[in-house]
């Protein structure tokens, strides 16, 4: 891995969907209000006349400041990171890590890419699914990789679709790859768990209350991450031995932590399509 990370022949290819204003694909999508160049001279000259110095904003060169974001958004939206604490406040028995408390070491090693793109919106990846897509790899997990669930989920991002059609894991699933010693479970949909209108429909229905955020609540028994809302996973050029870093943000006791995802894979010829490069779309 060590070799991929320092080459110059490594290509960088881009797992992560950004931050948005607005999109029809997050049910509290970020508000981003921008400020140019122009209105950053304006605000920045009223800073220093709070400062008690007599500056204006045709004072700078151009009349033209720093521009810059005011951001409204919360650590959910965007491919992020989920700690332990976001499913309870205790893992065992033990106190949930919060996402400023995460060991880096666990958000970077080797991926394994499980394909269930044939699978239909609304289905609970098992166990059984998840022997059957390794074996199907001729692949044993080893401790400390990270398995990424591929739905095919990132290509409906924009749209109202992306909150409905794809299929989530299960308890019995999550547990099974956390049991192997994987610690970080990404998946390129909008949640991990089936979408919140089947589970919705199934608690109504059966009233069993593990139909409720299962995989999510698995967490409360193992400890484990999970990465929501990847994207370019079909760029990768292979399924197995995919090096990667995801490094969340730290936010004081946070749930999340946005996170951008980036594989490593080896030269051109291994690196497969134009749009795999650094800095492609996202999806």
């Amino acid at each position: 891995m060590s070799e991929l990370l320092t080459s110059d022949d490594t290509t960088l290819i881009d797992l992560s969907i950004g931050l948005e204003d607005g999109p029809p694909s997050e049910p509290m999508p970020p508000s981003i209000d921008a400020f140019d160049h122009e209105a950053g001279a304006q605000r920045l000259a009223e800073n220093l006349r709070e400062l008690g110095h007599d500056v204006d904003a045709t004072d700078f060169p151009a009349g033209m400041g720093l521009a810059w974001e005011d951001l409204e958004v919360i650590p959910h939206a965007g491919t992020h990171l989920d700690a332990p604490w976001h499913y309870g406040p205790e893992v065992d028995g033990e106190p949930a890590k919060t996402i400023e408390e995460i060991p880096l070491e666990w958000c970077r090693g080797n991926a394994v890419v499980l394909d269930f793109r044939e699978m239909d919106a609304g289905e609970e990846i098992g166990a059984a699914d998840l022997e059957d897509a390794l074996e199907e790899l001729d692949h044993d997990l080893s401790p400390g990789e990270i398995v990424l669930i591929q739905t095919g989920a990132d290509e409906l991002w924009g749209t109202p679709e992306y909150l409905t059609q794809f299929p989530g894991m299960s308890a019995a699933g999550t547990k099974y790859l956390v049991e192997q010693g994987v610690k970080v479970i990404g998946t390129d949909a909008y949640g991990f768990d089936k979408p919140f209108a089947k589970m919705g429909r199934r608690y109504v229905e059966s009233g069993d209350e593990e139909e409720l955020w299962p995989a999510h609540f698995a967490g409360r028994e193992v400890e484990y991450c999970q990465i929501e809302k990847m994207a370019n996973l079909d760029a990768l050029p292979r399924k197995t031995d995919i090096p990667i870093v995801a490094f969340p943000i730290k936010i004081e006791n946070g749930s999340a932590g946005w996170v951008r995802p980036v594989a490593f894979v080896g030269d051109g010829a291994d690196a497969g399509s134009d749009d795999a490069s650094s800095g492609g779309e996202t999806a």
